[in-house]
């Protein structure tokens, strides 16, 4: 039995830095032929750090499990095998500021004429009409444009300036979004056999994030919400999240202090809202003699849920995530390395990371010959006349 979900659908790549990539690196996970489709120079990814050897960890990260093809966009042959390759294809995906692919004849209109069946997702900042369509959109921007960053610095005391920006959660969420979308333009085209575009905006996916906050902005409440905060014990900080009524019971019990579940201060969630600042104090208080470990193993005993703060290096040590098989060690020609594998699981079929980073322009060859039929002699023709690329060139 075949366990691959996405064995046989064919993925032309066009995307680059974080949001595309991210998308498509799920369903080369699941099974997916993804050949990416880079210009002479690469992906920019390809020269960021982590750097080792001259490879990108970033970019092995982003990219592991796709094929490589490398051509000149300039050239009206590489468009017209472009053509070709969509019209042997499944799904398309890119992330160039709209109007790009319909000026390279390559939008949705141009290829679905060739292959009706053809899934076509367009990942942009702001999507594809409106007047901020033609923006150019990173994370960063995004953040500050939806109200991201102005709402978690309403939730931190004493700050007046925007946190920085460091962790790229809104092309992460939008290359999230997009495999999604994509699992179910496939599934509708199983059904009506016919494919679709997919128009995905990362503001959009911000946005819809912000789920309180996007209420709270219509329906203004008088105080602030109240914000988990760290515990600060005597050699670090805990996480202590009793949301609900019976997590703050386990929480007064494990900490010693049963008397707080009649106090009326606290024994109610109105009241715990409105002494909100003096029961973080009291946790505080009682946290401060304790290591954070210690911490961490009472609560734990107790059901309540909390964690000790960690690195992302003290992260990636964790037994339960090696017993759970959330990585996976690739080696992408300078050595190993851990990538996450997907997030969910199957009883029944495969999702993880595949141990193939391909250089650029690495399977030039092998996709035109094994897609289009191509010879050899029509593929050094190619190479001869500077429409095909490949990392040679920049050895």
């Amino acid at each position: 039995m075949n366990n691959e979900i996405l064995g046989g659908v064919r993925v032309l790549d066009f995307t680059t830095i974080v949001s595309g990539p991210y998308c498509t690196r799920l369903l080369a996970d699941l099974g997916a032929e993804v050949i990416k489709i880079e210009p002479p120079e690469g992906d920019f990814i390809r020269t960021q750090p982590p750097l080792r050897n001259g490879k990108s960890a970033y970019f092995a990260h982003l990219n592991c499990g796709k094929k490589s093809i490398a051509l000149d966009f300039r050239e009206s042959e590489a468009i017209a095998l472009i053509r070709e390759l969509a019209a042997k294809s499944d799904v398309v995906v890119e992330n160039f500021r709209p109007g790009v692919m319909q000026r390279l004849g390559l939008d949705y209109a141009a290829l679905a004429a060739g292959n009706p069946r053809l899934v076509y997702c367009s990942i942009s900042g702001f999507g594809q009409r409106g007047p901020w369509a033609t923006r150019s959109a990173y994370a960063p921007m995004l953040h500050a444009a939806s109200g991201f960053d102005l709402v978690n610095l309403s939730y931190q005391n004493g700050l007046e300036r925007p946190l920085n920006t460091g962790i790229y959660v809104g092309d992460v969420l939008g290359g999230t979004h997009a495999f999604g979308a994509i699992q179910s333009a496939l599934l509708a085209r199983e059904r009506s056999g016919r494919g679709d575009c997919i128009d995905l905006s990362m503001m959009d996916g911000v946005l819809g994030m912000l789920i309180y906050e996007f209420q709270e902005a219509q329906f203004p409440q008088k105080k602030r919400a109240n914000t988990f905060q760290p515990t600060r014990a005597k050699d670090g900080f805990i996480m202590i999240a009793a949301v609900k009524p019976n997590n703050f019971e386990a929480l007064a019990r494990a900490v010693g202090h049963p008397e707080w579940m009649t106090d009326p201060r606290f024994g109610t969630a109105k009241g715990r809202s409105e002494n909100w600042a003096e029961f973080m104090s009291m946790l505080d208080e009682w946290a401060s003699n304790r290591t954070a470990e210690e911490c961490e193993s009472i609560l734990t005993a107790g059901n309540v849920p909390c964690s000790r703060y960690f690195t992302v290096r003290e992260a990636l040590q964790a037994e339960h995530l090696a017993q759970r098989g959330s990585f996976s060690v690739i080696d992408d020609g300078a050595g190993t390395l851990k990538v996450p594998n997907p997030a969910f699981k199957f009883d029944n079929a495969e999702a993880r990371a595949r141990n193939y980073v391909p250089a650029l322009g690495a399977d030039n060859a092998d996709v035109l010959a094994d897609v289009l039929g191509y010879s050899k002699d029509r593929i050094a023709t190619l190479y001869s006349k500077r429409i095909l690329r490949d990392d040679r060139e920049h050895a």
